[in-house]
């Protein structure tokens, strides 16, 4: 996988207001945010999507979830929020280094728009 933005943040190569960080994942503001609470949740390990997640992965798959609820109750996301993940071109996958999107802070509707 060649190197992201978001391996150049975790690296501290690239500025972000990082609102989370342990030794798995780390968690930073959008700088492109489509509501309110924008979050980007990223796992330390280069995983360029889903579609090359292995049984491997699993552990930390689930990881993610739980630390996008814990970044939730973080930020103080009382009344919801959205986590998405895009996979692929046609997902609207921009940036090939598996993220979690947390959005918040007000209402959603479905299907987005």
């Amino acid at each position: 996988m060649s190197d992201t933005i978001f391996g150049k943040i975790i690296r501290r190569e690239i500025p972000a207001t990082i609102v989370y960080e342990d030794d798995l994942v780390l968690a930073f503001k959008d700088i492109n945010p489509q509501a309110p609470t924008h979050i980007l949740l990223i796992p330390k390990k280069p995983l360029p999507q889903l579609d090359a997640a292995t049984e491997e992965d699993q552990d930390l798959l689930g990881y993610l979830l739980l630390s996008a609820k814990t970044i939730a109750a973080q930020v103080g996301l009382k009344n919801g929020y959205r986590v998405v993940i895009n996979n692929g071109d046609d997902g609207g996958q921009t940036v090939y280094h598996l993220h979690l999107h947390i959005l918040g802070d007000r209402p959603l509707k479905w299907p987005p728009g």
